[in-house]
């Protein structure tokens, strides 16, 4: 249960599926977390019931995509906890499924901005604090980054970036003691891969899960558990790696998950009371209002 006592960690898309997920996994081991979300997530509540739970909390409202809102997010982090060790770039968009040549193009635009841009600016904005603590950084790839995602092309070439991204901050701050690294999840159990919630029709769905061997989604909680494993001193020798947390979508063929077995089938319980799982990122976000509420 301490296995990130004493750190402190930014959580960008905090507040709603896999980034509520990470917030409250690592509250639970011990970190002070950040939550950094955008005003219209519910940041204060995700903030409030790790505090209920006994966990060391704060949130940021803004939008990270913007060069003054990831320095006051991450000021504001050093400011109430005193350092920074973590930087996870979680937040990103998944607003809608269309071949290419009927593909929007402000849904591109969006794609680059909350997907790339967020990571880019709180990355540079986060590195001088990393490196006082000799930290880490974990980012959000994708399974979609290294096969593609057909009807939504631009997603996989966003995460691609991301992949590459990581591996080039590895590279670079190994001399300042930062290890970077990527969680590459599949199909997991939000907002993104439920019709009634996202952009995926009921087809997208049956050959989203039908393309993994373990025949279901993934849950926020068992990737929760990857990005702790990555953030902790347990990965010391870990970094400019691509952690693939898919159910084997990567390395399979066909519709292997009508075979898999019933016990892979089922969804574990976890230990994680998440509220916000169905809450996430399925639409165009632009910064919208200015205004900044802090908690």
């Amino acid at each position: 249960m301490d296995r990130l006592l004493g750190k402190v960690a930014i959580v960008t898309g905090g507040a709603t599926g896999i980034g509520e997920a990470i917030c409250k996994k690592f509250a639970r081991e011990g970190a002070k977390v950040m939550v950094a979300g955008m005003p219209q997530d519910p940041v204060n509540e995700v903030v409030q019931e790790i505090k209920e739970e006994g966990g060391q909390a704060a949130g940021f409202m803004g939008d990270v995509a913007d060069a003054d809102d990831a320095m006051r997010c991450v000021k504001l982090a050093v400011e109430q906890f005193g350092q920074l060790d973590i930087l996870i770039n979680n937040a990103g968009v998944f607003p809608d499924m269309k071949e290419l040549q009927q593909y929007d193009i402000e849904v591109f635009d969006n794609l680059l901005r909350n997907n790339l841009r967020t990571a880019f600016m709180m990355t540079r904005m986060a590195l001088p604090e990393l490196q006082k603590t000799q930290g880490c950084i974990v980012s959000a790839g994708s399974e979609a980054g290294q096969l593609g995602i057909a009807k939504n092309t631009p997603y996989g070439g966003t995460k691609g970036f991301i992949h590459a991204f990581m591996k080039g901050v590895a590279v670079e701050q190994a001399q300042h003691g930062v290890r970077a690294n990527c969680v590459c999840p599949g199909a997991i159990d939000t907002a993104w891969t439920h019709k009634e919630e996202g952009p995926m029709a009921k087809e997208d769905e049956q050959l989203m899960v039908n393309a993994t061997p373990m025949g279901r989604r993934g849950t926020p909680e068992e990737m929760a558990n990857v990005y702790l494993f990555l953030a902790s001193d347990e990965a010391s020798f870990v970094t400019g790696s691509l952690f693939f947390a898919d159910g084997g979508i990567t390395v399979a063929k066909g519709s292997v998950g009508e075979k898999a077995h019933e016990s892979m089938k089922k969804e574990p319980q976890g230990q994680l009371n998440l509220r916000h799982s169905m809450a996430g990122a399925t639409e165009i976000r632009w910064p919208g209002s200015k205004n900044r509420d802090r908690v």
